[in-house]
C-alpha cells in the first residue's frame, strides 16, 4: 500500500506508536551497528494484520535526515524498485522482522514499520540505526557575539563540537566561573554518512547588558574519547573591539 510523501510525513508526526485499534511495538528504538555486520528490527502488532483478502499489509520505510520516508518493504517481504536485495522482510499475523544483511554507511536513518491492515493505519515508534566506529575527539571552537548583536540588546555566545563519536556529549557553560543552567539551547546533527561523526551547536543567550558585566566566558566538554575536560573560553576585554 503506497502514500504520498506529504500523508507519511503526517502520519509519522501525528500517528507514533498506537491507536484505538492496533498498537504497533518496535524493537530497539536505537541500534548501533558495524559496517558490513547484519542487523535486524522487530515490529509486533497488537492484533493479527492478516486481512479478510488474504494478504498482510505491513510495510518498512526508512527516513533519512531532511528526506520524506522511502518505503523498502510492502506486504511483509516484497522488496520495491531500486532496494538493494540486503534488506528483507519477513513475519506473519502480529510479528514482523526487517533484516538488513550486511550494514552499509548509507543506511543510517530511522526505520519504521506501518500496519496498513486495519484503518486508521499506524507506524511503530521508529528505530534508529546508527554506525558504530572508532571513538573520535570532538573538535571544539568557540565564538563570541558580534558587534553588531551586541547593538541590538542581545549577546549569544555559541560552543561547536566538530566530528565526535559516540553521540553522548556533555557541555557546560561558565560565566567567571559560576556554571550557567538558563538560556542554552542546544543542536545535535544527524550521524555523519561519511565518516559517521556528529556535530553540535551549543548556545548561550542573554542581554548585551549582562554580557557586558561580565568578563570570562567558558565552554567546557566532557567526551568518552577525552581524558580531561576540554577547555575553550575568552575574556571579553581582551577580544572586544569598538
Amino acid at each position: 500500500m503506497r502514500f504520498p510523501a506529504q500523508l507519511l510525513g503526517l502520519l509519522v508526526l501525528w500517528f507514533p506508536g498506537s491507536g484505538a485499534n492496533v498498537a504497533m511495538t518496535q524493537t530497539p528504538l536505537s541500534l548501533p551497528v558495524t559496517p558490513g555486520e547484519p542487523a535486524s528490527i522487530s515490529c509486533r502488532a497488537s492484533q493479527s494484520l492478516l486481512d479478510s483478502d488474504g494478504k498482510t499489509y505491513l510495510d518498512w520505510y526508512l527516513q533519512k535526515p531532511g528526506q520524506s520516508p522511502r518505503r523498502l518493504i510492502y506486504q511483509v517481504s516484497n522488496r520495491d524498485s531500486g532496494v538493494p536485495d540486503r534488506f528483507s522482510g519477513s513475519g506473519s499475523g502480529t510479528d514482523f522482522t526487517l533484516r538488513i544483511s550486511r550494514v552499509e554507511a548509507d543506511d543510517v536513518g530511522v526505520y519504521y514499520c506501518l500496519q496498513g491492515t486495519k484503518y486508521p493505519f499506524y507506524f511503530g515508534q521508529g528505530t534508529r540505526l546508527e554506525i558504530k566506529r572508532s571513538d573520535a575527539q570532538p573538535s571544539v571552537f568557540l565564538f563570541q557575539p558580534s558587534l553588531d548583536e551586541l547593538h541590538t540588546g542581545s549577546a549569544s555566545i555559541v560552543c561547536i563540537l566538530n566530528d565526535f563519536y559516540p553521540k553522548e556529549v556533555n557541555v557546560k557553560w561558565k560565566v567567571d566561573g559560576v556554571v550557567q543552567n538558563k538560556g542554552i539551547q542546544e543542536s545535535t546533527t544527524e550521524q555523519n554518512s561519511k565518516d559517521s561523526t556528529y556535530s553540535l551547536s551549543s548556545t548561550l543567550t542573554m542581554s548585551s547588558t549582562e554580557y557586558q558585566s561580565h568578563e570570562k566566558f567558558s565552554c567546557e566538554v566532557t567526551h568518552k574519547s577525552l581524558a580531561s575536560t576540554l577547555v575553550k573560553s575568552f575574556n571579553r576585554s581582551e577580544c572586544q573591539r569598538e
